[in-house]
């Protein structure tokens, strides 16, 4: 099935399955933005619609309604996507806009939401980028038909440990971090290497390798 057929069936589904303003919403709401995000990021990595709700309803913290452009919502995770046109969300935005809004996703993250937007301008022209960090997100989260051994997830966490230390990794970061022993953090570390993602980087005298470097592609790893 291409794109555009699914993308009928996609919407058309959701349409019979409500009424009213739920169901209006649907048909004002998902328009370019929505569609574009659908045809350049979503599809390309999941190649299906499958948990996705467009224009999905959702009460903030007045007890108000609000439609997010999408929420993806499994047994394992409960995500709202948000797509931001310049225009709307930042140049037209006043002080109580702004306001409402982050009490909005702090709320949402309260029950139990994790929220994440992409730049219309990445949707449109930079859809490789957010391909890559939306599947970063994702693979937090083990999907029952996809599991992965416990070397990638493994690796992934060091990868993610990198990143989140900001300073290239030792040895005794990995050990504390997954609570394993140096020679078991010295064999994933050179095989992260021996792979490209992390550089290593020997000590004064040139003799031993006592740390490793991100490299620029290590996020396409996650």
């Amino acid at each position: 099935m291409n794109f555009e057929t699914a993308h009928v069936a996609f919407i058309q589904y959701h349409l019979q399955k409500r009424s009213g303003e739920r169901k209006g919403r649907l048909e004002r709401g998902h328009r370019e933005a929505e569609k574009l995000f659908c045809r350049n990021v979503w599809w390309p990595l999941r190649l299906n619609f499958d948990d996705l709700h467009p224009e999905f309803e959702v009460l903030d913290w007045r007890g108000l309604s609000y439609f997010c452009d999408f929420a993806f919502i499994t047994r394992y995770v409960k995500l709202v996507i948000e797509i931001k046109g310049f225009g709307p969300h930042v140049r037209d935005m006043d002080r109580h806009k702004y306001c409402n809004e982050l009490n909005r996703e702090t709320f949402l993250s309260a029950m139990g939401f994790q929220v994440i937007s992409f730049a219309y301008d990445d949707v449109a022209s930079r859809p490789e980028l957010c391909i890559t960090l939306l599947r970063m997100l994702l693979s937090r989260y083990q999907p029952e038909s996809s599991p992965v051994s416990v070397e990638i997830v493994a690796e992934r966490e060091i990868i993610r440990l990198a990143y989140m230390l900001v300073r290239p990794l030792r040895p005794i970061d990995v050990e504390i971090h997954l609570s394993i022993n140096h020679r078991s953090a010295v064999r994933m570390l050179h095989s992260l290497s021996t792979k490209g993602v992390l550089s290593p980087v020997t000590g004064p005298e040139g003799k031993h390798i006592v740390k490793y470097e991100l490299q620029h592609n290590a996020m396409q790893r996650l």
